[in-house]
């Protein structure tokens, strides 16, 4: 026998955000999003410059 579960629809959050507080996360996100690029950059390099068949090194 199986018990039956009510559902309910899911609950919308509404928040406010002033402007600047919106530009400032979004200038946030932009600077993360280049640290992202920069990394995924730096560990391309590494592996390019690694030896064939050598290990990585774990950090």
């Amino acid at each position: 026998m199986s018990t039956a579960q009510m559902t309910r629809p899911p609950q919308t959050l509404y928040v406010t955000i002033r402007r600047d507080e919106l530009r400032q996360l979004k200038d946030e996100r932009e600077q993360l999003q280049q640290e992202v690029l920069r990394l995924r950059a730096h560990i391309i390099q590494a592996q390019l410059d690694q030896p064939a068949g050598a290990q990585p090194a774990l950090c």
